[in-house]
């Protein structure tokens, strides 16, 4: 059986399988995203396509292009036939999708449920090891205005950005605010700090009419409101 060659390339791959041609064929909506990826990267290694290489950088992923776009540069180049070229392509791919939606449609969302919220929230959040606290600004319609990370690291961290996020509220002309951090541990439960800062917040806002709609504890597949427990 003859070796195969090094970095195999998307043209030495029978017709049926080159993603660019699939996608020509049958739009890109109708291949898979290693398909998708590997038409960016163009070659593979010894051994494995372009579309083999994605395939197995998604799969140690779970499958989820969420939790890619948090991997680094770095740790993309760990796999083997991925160096800083293939790396950045991958990381500029990602980052665009991610702009797409955010400058024309952030602006239309309407956040009335702890469920729309924990959608909106959840790709920045779900997928971290460590912990950020972020304060998301509404309208008197319960519309997004904008979304700010507070604090990384740890819960105790924010209490001394409390006045930055109620600065932020008035340049803002805010009427409403949602609280949301993360529990990289995936225990949903809330703490004594997550008690005490949701408490502080609302006292401070009152003094500026601006109401604290809710606080989110969010994990990769599920949240905690306040709101929704009564806590609020």
């Amino acid at each position: 059986m003859a070796d195969l060659p090094q970095n195999l390339t998307i043209k030495q791959l029978d017709l049926a399988d080159r993603p660019r041609e699939k996608l020509i064929q049958n739009g890109p909506e109708k291949i898979s995203n290693a398909e998708l990826f590997a038409i960016l990267i163009g070659t593979g290694n010894q051994g494995e396509s372009a579309v083999q290489l994605m395939q197995r950088v998604l799969f140690h992923h779970d499958n989820q292009i969420l939790k890619l776009k948090k991997v680094s540069l770095q740790k993309l180049m760990e796999f083997k036939g991925i160096g800083m070229v293939k790396a950045v392509k991958i990381k500029a791919a990602l980052e665009l999708s991610k702009r797409l939606n955010d400058p024309i449609n952030r602006h239309k969302i309407q956040l009335v449920s702890s469920k729309i919220t924990f959608d909106y929230i959840a790709p920045q959040l779900a997928f971290l090891d460590h912990e950020e606290f972020w304060v998301i600004y509404l309208n008197r319609s319960n519309r997004l205005i904008d979304s700010v990370c507070l604090s990384k690291g740890g819960i105790y961290q924010t209490v001394v950005d409390i006045r930055l996020a109620l600065k932020r509220a008035i340049e803002l002309g805010a009427t409403g605010m949602i609280l949301v951090h993360n529990h990289p541990s995936g225990n949903l439960n809330p703490s004594k700090e997550d008690k005490q800062i949701t408490t502080q917040f609302i006292k401070a806002s009152a003094t500026f009419d601006i109401l604290i709609l809710d606080h989110l504890i969010v994990s990769e597949k599920s949240y905690f409101s306040f709101k929704d427990e009564s806590l609020i």
